[in-house]
C-alpha cells in the first residue's frame, strides 16, 4: 500500500466520521457518539490526521530492530518468496486456530509476521525488494499484496492473543494493522474488546468509536460498544459506592478524633500496633452518631501468672466490676486469689508510673486528664491479688526505672 493509497484511506474515513451523529449522548442503538479527538479532526488535513493517528500510543507500535524471530528468520533460506512463506504460515496458523490452538496459531502467524516485516524494512531502509527466484524487484501489486497479508495476521494473531486473555498483545497487533490500513474494522472490534477487558474504558470507547466511524451498521462493534456503556455504568457505580465508603471513614475518623479530644483523653500509635482484627476505639452505639459513648478494645494483664484477657469493647460509662463479674472465676486460677473482692488493678501512666483503679470508677474517669495515654487504641489494665500487690508495684517501678536509665 503506497502513501497514497493509505492517504486516500484515511480521507475516505474521514468523511464516513464528518457524516456520523455530532451530539455527546450515547445509546444502545446507535453505539457510543465520537470521541472529541474524532470530532475534531473533521477540520484537519489528511496529512494531519495521519500525524495524529502516530502519535497515539495505541498506534505507535515500531518493531524493534532486535526482534528475535526476525534474526532467526534472516539466518534461514526459504524457497519461494516472502509472500509465498508467509501465505504458507498463516495457512498452518488457521488450520490450529480452527481446533482452538490459540498458542500455535499465534506463533505461525508470528513466523509470517516476521517474514513481511522483513521486506518492509528492507523498504524502509531504501532497499529494494526482490523476489528470490526470479531476482526481479517486487512489483507494486506483490508489495500491496505482502501488506495485504501482513495486516490479516497481525489482526488473526490479534484473535489468538484475545482468546489467550493476552490483551496487551491484542491490541498491540491490532494497532500495527491499523496502521497498515485505518479502515480495518476487525482491528478496531478486537482491540476495542481488549482494551475493555481491562477495563480501560476511554480508550475501548475511543477504538470502537473510529471503527463505529467506518462501519457505522457494524453489529460486532455495536455489541461492544454496548457493553462499554455497560461497564462504563459499573465502574462509575463501584466508584461511588467507594467514594462514599472513604466519605464515611472519614467523617467517622473525624467524630472519634473529637470525641477523645473533648473528653481529654491522650492517645498514641507505635510502629507495630498490634493485630486485633476488627477491634478498635470506636463510637457505640452508632458510630456516626456524636451522642454515642466511646468503647475501647481492653486487655486485663495478669501479670503474675502471665495470662490475659481480652474486651473488645469496654465503653466509657462501664466500671471494672461490670466486666471482671463475668470473666470471674478464672479457669486457670488453681488457688482462688482472683475474686471481685480479692484483686487491686492499676493503669500505668505516660511516664512510667501507675495509678490504682477502682473497680466502681467509670473507665472515662481514669482516661480523661491526660495521665494515662491510650496505645495503639488499647488500654491496658493489670490486675493482681491484692495481697501480692505491693511486691508487684515496686518491682514493676524498678523495672520502669531501668529501661529509663538505659535510654
Amino acid at each position: 500500500m503506497s502513501i497514497d493509497q493509505l492517504a486516500d484511506q484515511v480521507e475516505q474515513a474521514m468523511r464516513l466520521a464528518n457524516q456520523a451523529p455530532s451530539d455527546d449522548t450515547t445509546s444502545p442503538s446507535t453505539g457510543p457518539a465520537l470521541p472529541p479527538q474524532l470530532a475534531m479532526n473533521r477540520n484537519k488535513t489528511v496529512d494531519e490526521v495521519l500525524a495524529d493517528l502516530n502519535k497515539s500510543p495505541l498506534f505507535m507500535t515500531e518493531m524493534e530492530e532486535d526482534n528475535d524471530d526476525i534474526a532467526a528468520l534472516q539466518a534461514l533460506a526459504y524457497e519461494g518468496s516472502a509472500l509465498e512463506n508467509a501465505a504458507d504460515f498463516k495457512e498452518r496458523g488457521n488450520e490450529c486456530f480452527k481446533v482452538r490452538g490459540y498458542k500455535d496459531a499465534s506463533e505461525f502467524y508470528g513466523k509470517g509476521i516476521s517474514v513481511l516485516f522483513l521486506e518492509e524494512r528492507k523498504r524502509a531502509r531504501g532497499e529494494v525488494t526482490k523476489h528470490p527466484e526470479t531476482g526481479e524487484p517486487d512489483s507494486e501489486e506483490e508489495i500491496r499484496k505482502q501488506r495485504e497479508m501482513l495486516e490479516a495476521m497481525y489482526v488473526n494473531r490479534a484473535a489468538c492473543h484475545l482468546e489467550m486473555q493476552n490483551y496487551r498483545s491484542c491490541w498491540t497487533d491490532c494497532a500495527a494493522a491499523i496502521r497498515l490500513n485505518p479502515r480495518n474494522v476487525k482491528a478496531y472490534y478486537r482491540s476495542a474488546r481488549a482494551l475493555l477487558a481491562v477495563d480501560r474504558i476511554e480508550e475501548a470507547d475511543d477504538v470502537c468509536a473510529r471503527g463505529l466511524a467506518i462501519d457505522p451498521e457494524n453489529k460486532a462493534l455495536r455489541s461492544v460498544a454496548e457493553s462499554i456503556v455497560k461497564r462504563a455504568q459499573t465502574l462509575a457505580e463501584l466508584k461511588r459506592k467507594a467514594d462514599a465508603r472513604e466519605a464515611q471513614k472519614q467523617r467517622r475518623a473525624l467524630l472519634l478524633k473529637t470525641a477523645l479530644a473533648a473528653r481529654g483523653i491522650a492517645t498514641r500509635s507505635t510502629e507495630q500496633p498490634p493485630e486485633m482484627e476488627d477491634a478498635k476505639v470506636r463510637l457505640l452505639p452508632d458510630e456516626d452518631d456524636a451522642a454515642s459513648e466511646l468503647a475501647f478494645p481492653t486487655v486485663l494483664l495478669y501479670p503474675l501468672h502471665l495470662e490475659s484477657d481480652f474486651i473488645k469493647a469496654f465503653q466509657e460509662t462501664h466500671c471494672l466490676e461490670d466486666h471482671l463479674s463475668y470473666i470471674f472465676p478464672l479457669p486457670w486460677d488453681k488457688e482462688g486469689e482472683y475474686t471481685l473482692g480479692g484483686v487491686t488493678c492499676y493503669v500505668e501512666t505516660k511516664d512510667g508510673g501507675l495509678i490504682k483503679m477502682g473497680k466502681k470508677v467509670p473507665l472515662l474517669k481514669v482516661l480523661s486528664g491526660g495521665k494515662v495515654e491510650v496505645v495503639d487504641e488499647v488500654v491496658k489494665i493489670f490486675v493482681v491479688p491484692t495481697g501480692k500487690a505491693e511486691g508487684w508495684v515496686k518491682e514493676f517501678k524498678e523495672k520502669r526505672a531501668a529501661e529509663r536509665g538505659q535510654r
